[in-house]
């Protein structure tokens, strides 16, 4: 079992900046692909980033690439969102979720392909 708590929301304008961070208690996270996924009002869950635990490269939405970037600390069981050029479309509560020993066949932007998720974290952006 893997528990997962997210952290770093708040109130930010537009422009602005925030890092949030994913801390991973319970499991060796070193093996597990990590992802960020946030829920905006009103809207269904969908993908922001992923990081898969083999060195391989990065995903990101459409509409976070080149402002967002995803990261990992393995020694402290924490991965990192760091959001740059906020906007006021990106305000959501951002979820981040985990999957051990991932296979060949796994699709980082889907919901269904995580086994474990944090409770969340708010994220406005506006004046």
């Amino acid at each position: 079992q893997v528990q997962l708590v997210e952290s770093g929301g708040g109130l930010v304008q537009p422009g602005g900046s925030l890092r949030l961070s994913c801390v991973a208690s319970g499991s060796i996270f070193d093996h597990y692909a990590v992802g960020w996924f946030r829920q905006p009002p009103g809207k269904e869950r969908e993908f922001v980033a992923a990081d898969p635990w083999n060195g391989g490269a990065t995903y990101y939405a459409d509409s976070v690439e080149g402002r967002f970037t995803i990261s990992r600390d393995n020694a402290k069981n924490t991965v990192y969102l760091q959001m740059n050029s906020l906007k006021p479309e990106d305000t959501a509560v951002y979820y981040c979720a985990a999957k051990p020993r991932i296979s060949h066949s796994w699709m980082p932007s889907s919901i269904n392909a995580y086994d474990y998720w944090g409770q969340g974290t708010q994220v406005t952006v506006s004046l």
